[in-house]
């Protein structure tokens, strides 16, 4: 019990950033091109509870790498360009999630800096900091790579849905409401352990190998 209680703890504080700072990414990038809908809904908030999804966060949780929150509204008619403006409110949050992987990187690189007696008090501080710290790194690359898979109604099916042509993005969009479904049986069959997450290990071990 006392070893889920601290895993709890370290994932804890990076998930919910992570989580929260995705979906501010949508609804400010979707504010900012002319959709006021997230503002209105209260979704411009750093208020994890907002954004949480019960069954994201328990993925999350399970896998230590992947997992969704609550999706930010949008409503693409408020836009210029709503194909093109679509597409960049969804590039918005996995780019936001590699930004706080790069601070989560240079927060453990400075921490391991600090040279600690191994008797020292302060490692009792300073070990879940970095446990922490990594955790963030891993959870928020999952959390990129995750996302750019292009199946709704993650955001790499509104990326892809920008640059294709209009028939094309059309009939792909009409894939949404099988998409959850899709999603859940991907990760359940673990066709995600064998394609995504090797690709996150990847990406996560060249932020690691500029702190070691």
């Amino acid at each position: 019990m006392n070893h889920i209680i601290q895993e709890i703890s370290i994932l804890l504080v990076p998930v919910l950033l992570a989580v929260t700072f995705h979906e501010l990414a949508h609804g400010w990038v979707a504010y900012k091109l002319g959709d006021p809908t997230a503002k209105e809904a209260g979704r411009l908030t750093l208020n994890p509870i907002k954004h949480l999804d019960v069954l994201g966060t328990i993925v999350f949780f399970v896998t230590r790498m992947i997992g969704w929150a609550k999706p930010v509204p949008v409503n693409p008619f408020n836009f210029r360009n709503p194909k093109r403006d679509m597409a960049w409110v969804a590039v918005a949050g996995p780019a936001m999630n590699i930004l706080l992987a790069v601070g989560f990187t240079i927060l453990l690189k400075v921490l391991l800096l600090i040279p600690l007696n191994p008797t020292s008090s302060l490692v009792r501080v300073f070990m879940p900091l970095a446990l922490m710290f990594k955790a963030g790194i891993i959870i928020n690359v999952g959390l990129a790579i995750f996302n750019i898979i292009p199946i709704p109604p993650l955001d790499g099916s509104k990326i892809l849905e920008g640059v294709l042509p209009m028939e094309a993005a059309i009939r792909y969009a009409k894939l949404e409401r099988y998409g959850f479904i899709i999603l859940i049986l991907l990760i359940f069959t673990h066709v995600v352990d064998y394609v995504v997450f090797p690709v996150i290990r990847v990406i996560t071990s060249l932020f690691l190998g500029f702190v070691v």
